[in-house]
């Protein structure tokens, strides 16, 4: 397989950087994210693809999704032909890791099909808890993993810094998986956050939030984890790192997972105005919510992209 290519669709794109978030489907986005009252045939997908360039589907990371829904996912965006998917991959692979059969992986791979037959799959997500150390028995499996998959573009999240060799880096090349570069809670061996390349055709970034209280607790749910807005120092620092990538690789993905209360759509937008130097339209609700957000439609009438502004009601 041409690992090199293994990124490169959609090719009449001549689009660099990618901005999206993680999901579309969350109730307390109603309001925020979504207007409080909605035109006839709205649907989610379609609203957000006004917006931004990317969406990553975490629900196929909890049930394997029928082909159906890719092709209705398709269907949703066809108006907007550089709109990317990445697919988040089942937690039967990555979290579970008992038993899995040749069955699982081609049903798995049947439903995300048409994704990568119409160019518009960036990658698979293959994303590991922190827990999952870099032993020696861990490397095998990835091996393993990545052969498994190899017909797909994959992109690989691991959260622990006993990943962090030479020899993990070397694995990733020479399959021409894409490492994903992460911003989470710093602890005691966590990953923190880089530039690393290691497929020329695709950059993978994703930023958690860092809600140190909630990210190890227990009892905190889905929605206080990633209760969390990046200030503009915190996106200064990855606006450096983003474009180090551009530099390195031919596409960057950047996806934004502090989803709750449509957090992760603000710091999408702000990153895209800033790097991309696109004009970003902006969802009325979303600007009544967080009117920092109001500095993107200033700069761009001065002709600037400079936006950052951390005042916020929320």
């Amino acid at each position: 397989m041409d690992f090199e290519g293994a990124f490169l669709y959609n090719k009449a794109s001549m689009k660099k950087y990618y901005f999206g978030t993680a999901g579309w489907s969350y109730a307390d986005w109603e309001g925020i994210v979504y207007p409080p009252k909605k035109e006839r045939g709205f649907h989610a997908l379609l609203y957000l693809a006004r917006y931004i360039d990317a969406i990553e589907i975490n629900s196929t990371f909890y049930r394997t999704p029928p082909v159906h829904f890719a092709l209705s996912w398709l269907k949703k965006v066809e108006s907007y032909p550089e709109f990317v998917f990445t697919v988040k991959l089942l937690q039967l692979f990555t979290h579970e890791r008992t038993s899995w059969s040749q069955r699982d992986i081609d049903t798995f791979q049947t439903g995300i099909a048409p994704l990568r037959d119409r160019d518009r799959l960036a990658a698979v997500l293959i994303q590991f808890p922190w827990s999952f150390t870099g032993t020696t028995a861990h490397f095998d499996y990835l091996d393993r993993l990545f052969r498994a998959f190899s017909d797909f573009p994959l992109a690989l999240e691991v959260r622990h810094s006993t990943w962090q060799t030479p020899e993990f880096y070397a694995l990733l090349r020479e399959h021409g998986v894409a490492v994903c570069n992460i911003d989470q809670p710093l602890f005691n061996d966590s990953i923190a956050p880089g530039a690393e390349s290691t497929n020329p055709g695709t950059a993978y970034v994703r930023l958690h939030g860092r809600n140190y209280q909630n990210w190890f607790k227990k009892d905190a749910g889905r929605d206080a984890r990633y209760d969390y807005l990046y200030s503009g120092d915190e996106l200064r620092e990855w606006v450096d790192r983003i474009k180090e990538l551009g530099g390195k690789s031919e596409k960057v993905f950047v996806i934004t997972n502090n989803h709750y209360r449509g957090q992760a759509l603000v710091n999408a937008l702000q990153l895209k105005n800033i790097i991309s130097g696109e004009k970003v339209d902006l969802p009325l609700s979303l600007l009544q919510k967080y009117p920092m957000l109001q500095e993107i439609i200033a700069d761009i009438k001065k002709g600037q992209r400079t936006l950052f502004d951390d005042k916020t009601d929320a």
